[in-house]
């Protein structure tokens, strides 16, 4: 009887390794790392975060290519080496966080959206000067609140994008920071 049951136990073992083996197919992971997790719909910041993170898989979620497990490695696709999707957008550069010369990119990220935020309150300001002037109706004190609105805009405009240009210059020709001045995105 043991040896019955030996037998049966090596026969079954054998039989579901090798049809495990041919009904296996492909392996998918529960979740991307954008927060696709099937069958729930991906989320509307999906594209982009694919873009950034999984920029040579098919961009149609349905496809579930960011998904698909390596049966080498027995892991899901490596995103793109350096990059990180934020709130702020895709953060990062030719390298990962953890290596040196991958501050450039993320500092210069995130610098951007600073000068761009200062450019567009000083541009703000600009057209309310001007509204505040076209409505004054010849009256001096609002005249000149307006004519100080208007000059001290334009001022900030100019050194928004003086800042700019200088801390450009700096960073990637005086001190030559790694990865400073390179493009982000794949």
């Amino acid at each position: 009887m043991k040896r019955l049951l030996i037998i049966l136990f090596i026969l079954f073992s054998l039989a579901g390794s090798v049809f495990g083996q041919e009904a296996a197919g492909s392996r998918y992971a529960a979740c991307d790392l954008c927060g696709f997790c099937p069958p729930n719909p991906a989320p509307q910041s999906w594209s982009s975060c694919q873009k950034c993170l999984y920029p040579n898989v098919n961009p149609d979620p349905a496809a579930m290519d960011s998904l698909k497990i390596d049966e080498e490695t027995n892991l899901p696709p490596t995103p793109y080496p350096g990059h990180q999707n934020t709130f702020l957008g895709c953060l990062g550069g030719s390298s990962s966080f953890t290596q040196s010369g991958s501050a450039g990119p993320v500092v210069q990220s995130i610098l951007n959206i600073i000068f761009s935020a200062a450019g567009g309150i000083a541009f703000l300001y600009l057209l309310y000067g001007s509204f505040i002037i076209a409505t004054s109706q010849a009256e001096p004190e609002r005249l000149n609140y307006g004519r100080r609105l208007v000059s001290g805009a334009i001022i900030g405009l100019v050194f928004t994008f003086s800042s700019v240009l200088l801390v450009n210059f700096i960073a990637s020709g005086v001190l030559k920071i790694p990865g400073f001045g390179e493009t982000t995105g794949p």
